[in-house]
């Protein structure tokens, strides 16, 4: 089996996927950061393809940037030029080639993951 990337956004507080979100991915090595891909969740709050997809899927560390700070704005959940949450990293690691499934799930003051299927 091919490991592949997948993730959505769910916003917790209004209890609907959250659409609109830019989501870039990077891969992680000591204190690099390579941008590997970016993508924007769809109206099911997910994106259209795997954001890391079979064929491109290796092993390691990496990490998920959810720029959420327009979403919160454009839904009335936050206000002024400084916001609680406008950037959401979830850094993690990937170590056998399977699905990785990692979903943010988001309030305007708080969030969580977990490893989905």
């Amino acid at each position: 089996m091919t490991g592949y990337l997948t993730t959505h956004v769910l916003d917790t507080a209004r209890g609907v996927p959250a659409e609109g979100i830019k989501i870039s991915l990077y891969r992680v090595s000591g204190n690099s950061h390579r941008k590997i891909a970016d993508a924007v969740t769809n109206a099911d709050g997910r994106t259209d393809a795997p954001i890391l997809p079979e064929g491109k899927f290796k092993t390691g560390n990496y990490e998920l940037i959810f720029h959420c700070g327009d979403y919160l704005r454009d839904t009335g959940q936050s206000d002024g030029e400084i916001q609680f949450l406008s950037d959401v990293p979830i850094r993690f690691g990937m170590a056998e080639e399977s699905h990785y499934h990692v979903p943010l799930l988001l309030s305007p003051f708080g969030y969580s993951t977990y490893r989905g299927s």
